[in-house]
């Protein structure tokens, strides 16, 4: 059976994509660009969650260990303790929920700088995953942003927009869509971490709020769908997994690049949904 017409569904969706969709148990996979490189955004926070409980799996970390955020740790972003005006004192592990629930960068960043990137992408490389590399926070990332274009958001001179550092896999946080599934499916299977670790992993990853992009393409009440988005200026994007009644599990990830320089953009974020699910719907048949 023929793969589906994803570049075609990218293309009237007034957008370019990535994506790579495989049965967790199976194997069996499509994709369109699947080892192309592309920047991962917040999605570069499912490496450091997974970094992190390894951690704690060999004792190295406390994940009820409470630390204060300050103002000083504030990282620029709309939710989480990134929107919080006083200083709030947190564990580690709610820290995580909120890096992945809500996007939180303020928390990406204060586990970030616990774990370290040495620790991650020693990590990435023991599975396999050396396309997958964290190089900057959020907060690096958002800075190099205002650097390249002299000026905060919005972004939406075309100018602009080519001249951001943090749109290019050789300078960004990066990966592919292959490796972002790789990645899922080992947490999946109880292999990125203790098994312990990982049902918890997955418990996070299915709190995440937002239900505009993967979960858009299963809106049904018996599947499942836990992911992390990841969004800058023309980029959207989501890993994760869809589990089904029947016990099937599909590990996906969907990247788009927009024509349009507008920061909202509902047909792109809803193509990831409907190519995730063309692409299960592939795999079930």
């Amino acid at each position: 059976m023929s793969a589906p017409d994803f570049e075609s569904l990218f293309r009237m969706a007034g957008v370019t994509g990535r994506l790579h969709a495989v049965d967790i148990d199976t194997g069996h996979e499509v994709g369109l660009a699947a080892d192309e490189p592309l920047v991962t955004a917040s999605m570069f926070k499912v490496p450091l969650l997974v970094a992190l409980c390894r951690q704690a799996d060999a004792g190295l970390v406390d994940l009820s260990a409470r630390v204060t955020v300050t103002a000083a740790d504030r990282v620029t972003g709309p939710t989480g303790l990134s929107a919080m005006l006083d200083d709030v004192t947190i564990s580690l592990r709610d820290l995580a929920y909120s890096m992945i629930a809500v996007s939180d960068n303020t928390s990406a960043d204060k586990l970030l700088a616990g774990v370290g990137y040495d620790a991650i992408n020693t990590m990435l490389d023991s599975f396999g995953l050396r396309e997958t590399r964290v190089v900057q926070s959020a907060r690096e990332m958002l800075h190099s942003m205002r650097v390249d274009t002299g000026h905060g958001w919005p972004f939406v001179d075309p100018d602009d927009i080519a001249r951001l550092s943090a749109l290019d896999p050789a300078r960004a946080n990066r990966s592919t869509s292959r490796e972002m599934t790789t990645l899922f499916g080992l947490i999946w299977r109880d292999e990125a971490a203790s098994g312990e670790s990982c049902a918890w992993m997955r418990a996070v990853l299915n709190g995440q709020v937002w239900p505009h992009r993967l979960a858009s393409g299963f809106p049904y009440d018996d599947v499942a769908v836990s992911g992390k988005t990841g969004t800058l200026p023309t980029l959207r994007c989501e890993s994760g997994v869809v589990e089904y009644p029947d016990g099937a599990r599909y590990a996906v990830s969907v990247s788009t690049r927009s024509f349009s320089t507008a920061l909202n953009q509902p047909r792109a974020d809803a193509v990831i949904g409907t190519a995730a699910r063309m692409a299960v719907d592939h795999l079930r048949r």
